[in-house]
């Protein structure tokens, strides 16, 4: 059996700090409007991938569907780490 021991290195395909930002702060905003808990409905998109976590007002489910999930990890990571 032949076992690749190579790391595969994961390359963003672009830095999009400022848009991911810009777009999870108004994604928030609608889903505080609506009285849902952003943490955890972000927390059940990014898990699931599936959009009906994100409320569809103020178009909130089509702005995060602009977002690469693997984007929007990059970028909360970053965040958390202050990198």
């Amino acid at each position: 059996m032949n076992v690749d021991q190579n790391t595969t290195v994961f390359k963003p395909q672009k830095d999009e700090s400022k848009r991911v930002r810009e777009i999870m702060e108004q994604v928030v905003d609608a889903l505080k409007d609506k009285g849902y808990e952003p943490v955890s409905q972000i927390i059940g998109y990014i898990l699931s991938g599936d959009p009906t976590y994100i409320t569809s007002h103020k178009n909130a489910r089509a702005l995060i569907c602009k977002i690469e999930r693997d984007d929007l990890l990059q970028e909360m990571i970053k965040k958390y780490l202050d990198i």
